[in-house]
This record gives structure tokens, C-alpha cells and sequence, in this order.
């Protein structure tokens, strides 16, 4: 994974689309700091905040500049961490 981007995964244990996302991390050995929005209240706020919407998964990436964005949808997560990855 790019050593520049820091990434946090919004999810909650009750979301199907979130367990996918993180089967794929377990599966290809990445870490990525969880922020579960039901025990979290303050993750919650921060993904309305900054992501406008408040589903999950969705996840945090920090680029090396400080610039935020996010990413919502598991397959996009998952070819977007694939990617980055392999590089």
C-alpha cells in the first residue's frame, strides 16, 4: 500500500457490504485503521462531515499532503486498495 496515503475504514458489524471490504483486507494482509459508526459516535459525525453521507463502508484516505478524500461503495474500495496494493 502506498506509504503515503493513510487510510481509516468507516463500517459497522452489521453491514454486509463492510464484512466483504474486510474479508478482502484479511485476505491480502492490509491494515487499515477500523471506525465502527454504531459504538463510535465522533467517527459517526466525522464520516457526515466529511464523507456527506452516513453509509458504509466508506473509506478515509489521507494523502501525504493532508488532502482528504472518500471513498464510498465496497467494490471501488476494494479495487482501489488492490491497486495500491500491487504498487
Amino acid at each position: 500500500m502506498d506509504a503515503v496515503e493513510q487510510y481509516q475504514l468507516f463500517k459497522s458489524d452489521t453491514c454486509g457490504f463492510c464484512h466483504r471490504v474486510r474479508s478482502f483486507l484479511q485476505q491480502n494482509n492490509m491494515e487499515v485503521s477500523l471506525r465502527d459508526i454504531n459504538r463510535d459516535q465522533e467517527a459517526f459525525r466525522e464520516l457526515l462531515a466529511g464523507g456527506g453521507k452516513g453509509m458504509v463502508p466508506c473509506l478515509r484516505i489521507e494523502s501525504g499532503d493532508g488532502a482528504v478524500s472518500w471513498m464510498y461503495e465496497s467494490m471501488d474500495i476494494m479495487e482501489y486498495l488492490a491497486g495500491k496494493h500491487e504498487a
